[in-house]
């Protein structure tokens, strides 16, 4: 029996074409290409994201900048807007300072101011020495001092009518349209001399001269003949007028408020132009700028955070500089009445901007404060997982509740049904002293009427279902 001979299997296969290489050479350099291609892949994207996070960073930056900028151009733009509506219309600006003459502060101020000038222009001390006796004089300065508290109430009664109400709104309506035409540089008047504007009281004179003519007569030693001013008609010739009716010569800046900028009108001038000029423009750009941080914004929620957070900044910003700016006005005119009243009027002014401020404050926190509660940190998802739990078990509560006042709450109303409707109405009377307006009133006595109506039936109706038998018992049975 011959035997085969077995093949060697150890000897190396050498593949078509690679004669004398062993076979497992070809797979230690596939091996090797395939560490360097993940090798090369490593690096491409360790680049790429290099490259996101870079360009993620950007972006956040950017948004945060943009939004910022977003913050104090929407500030401003409310400011412009108010400035446009209320600073250069006619209309809206004497609504605006209509009630400064009611007013105590203001009105002690003017009356103080006025009663000066009346002192002025008719010398009261001479005509007071030229009336009494010449062993009399010197009780001039006495009676000159009574004079001045007279005629100073005298003008504070004046202010505070209603006919000095229409002088007054007439006269800021001229001095506003002279205003306003300065600032535009289309004003053809001689208001604005040495970059001053005047503000003339002499409306205010004229019938605080009348009062005193009809109050004092000897005091002028005739009847003065001046036009009334209760319609609001002020004549072109009034100062000619009141001089001739004195018998003398005013002096130029007689009654008059002297508005003075330390040569700024010019600038203040191109300033308003170029405000009126741009105010749409800037309006539109800030809406753009807010759009474009959104859509760059690589996290909108954080983005929408601190659009809020720099609302509170921007407001409390640019209040703080109108309240420099403010304090910068008032300095200029003299400490104690004159400077309260003037206080006093800008307040008034400037009270519907100083509202919108505080909106933009309050719209400010509570956009923040949603945007953080919403997002996913520690804090936030604690706080969203307790008022979850908080409205869960109020809900709880108030089913129980519920059913409580459907099951005990009709016995408890029959049981007690005087002592509820006294209560109800001691209540609004409570209510009705502490909410005094005529809208208040009527709607506590619609409530008091429901209320008692709603108590008597539900006491009436829990009365009547106790007092019927139980199903099969007849009335007259003994139980």
């Amino acid at each position: 029996m011959s035997i085969k001979p077995t093949p060697d299997t150890t000897q190396d296969i050498t593949p078509p074409g690679r004669t004398g290489e062993p076979a497992w050479a070809s797979d230690v350099e596939e091996l090797a290409r395939l560490r360097a291609e993940v090798a090369d892949l490593h690096t491409r994207l360790d680049t790429r994201q290099r490259r996101a996070s870079a360009i993620t960073t950007m972006r956040r930056i950017a948004a945060a900048v943009l939004i910022a900028i977003t913050a104090f151009a929407l500030v401003a733009s409310v400011v412009g807007v108010w400035s446009a509506r209320t600073a250069f219309n006619t209309d809206k600006w004497m609504a605006t300072i209509a009630p400064l003459p009611q007013d105590p502060t203001v009105a002690a101020a003017v009356a103080d101011y006025a009663t000066n000038e009346v002192f002025t222009a008719i010398d009261v001390e001479q005509r007071v020495r030229n009336v009494l006796p010449a062993q009399a004089g010197f009780i001039a300065g006495p009676v000159t001092g009574q004079l001045h508290d007279v005629i100073e109430r005298t003008v504070y009664n004046v202010l505070q009518s209603d006919q000095f109400q229409r002088i007054w709104l007439e006269l800021n309506r001229r001095t506003h349209d002279r205003a306003v035409a300065i600032l535009n540089g289309t004003s053809d008047v001689a208001v604005a001399r040495n970059d001053r504007v005047d503000i003339d009281l002499l409306p205010l004179i004229n019938q605080v001269l009348r009062a005193l003519s009809a109050q004092l007569p000897t005091m002028f030693g005739r009847q003065l003949t001046l036009p009334d001013l209760s319609s609001g008609e002020i004549p072109e010739n009034l100062r000619l007028r009141v001089e001739n009716a004195l018998g003398v010569t005013l002096p130029a800046n007689f009654a008059q408020f002297t508005v003075y900028d330390s040569g700024q009108l010019a600038a203040v001038q191109q300033m308003i132009k170029t405000a009126k000029r741009d105010l749409v423009l800037f309006v539109v750009a800030t809406f753009v700028l807010l759009g474009l941080a959104l859509l760059i914004s690589p996290g909108r929620r954080r983005t929408l955070l601190q659009l809020g957070l720099w609302l509170v900044v921007a407001a409390v910003t640019v209040a703080a500089v109108i309240r420099a700016v403010r304090d910068q006005i008032l300095n200029e005119v003299p400490a104690g009445l004159y400077r309260d009243g003037a206080a006093a009027a800008v307040t008034t002014v400037f009270s519907e901007l100083r509202t919108r401020g505080d909106q933009i404050i309050w719209i400010g926190a509570v956009l923040a404060a949603v945007m953080y509660l919403i997002g996913p940190g520690r804090g936030p998802t604690w706080l969203r997982h307790q008022i979850a739990a908080g409205a869960r078990a109020v809900g709880r509560w108030t089913r129980t509740g519920g059913r409580a006042v459907v099951t005990h709450g009709p016995g408890f109303t029959a049981r007690h049904l005087d002592a509820l409707r006294v209560g109800g109405l001691g209540v609004a009377v409570v209510l009705a002293l502490v909410l005094s307006s005529w809208t208040s009133l009527l709607v506590i006595v619609v409530a008091l009427a429901a209320y008692e109506v709603l108590v008597t039936l539900v006491g009436r109706a829990a009365a009547g279902h106790d007092a019927e038998p139980p199903p099969g018992v007849a009335a007259g049975d003994p139980a």
